[in-house]
């Protein structure tokens, strides 16, 4: 099984800050990508960013410039560094890992979300 802990979310007012972590374990063999979504009241779920093992980023629209996406291989972490966050960024972000389990099995994985709300 393969598991995706969240941490960071929160409250923040409009030009504020937050971190979002997301650690992967279980039974991983190669992680293919990791990254974020989100879904907001009434609104599909959207990517937000992701990079692949390489090292490779890929943003929404809206969160270049603002949002920066990391990672630590050898803790198989990947952060979401979010600046100057608007009420539009209000949402649930979930964790989204692309990996291949040690049976060499190549799935999607989300994780539970954790709440943001930017709001004066």
């Amino acid at each position: 099984q393969v598991q995706l802990a969240e941490s960071g979310g929160g409250s923040v007012q409009p030009g504020g800050s937050l971190r979002l972590s997301c650690a992967a374990s279980g039974s991983i063999f190669a992680i293919n990508a990791m990254g974020w979504y989100r879904q907001a009241p009434g609104k599909q779920r959207e990517l937000v960013a992701t990079i692949s093992s390489n090292g490779r980023t890929n943003y929404t629209t809206s969160a270049k410039g603002r949002f920066t996406i990391s990672r630590d291989g050898a803790k198989n972490t990947v952060y979401l560094q979010m600046s100057s966050l608007k009420p539009e960024d209000t949402a649930v972000y979930q964790c989204y890992l692309d990996a291949t389990d040690i049976r060499y099995y190549r799935n999607n994985y989300w994780g539970q979300g954790t709440q943001i709300t930017v709001s004066s």
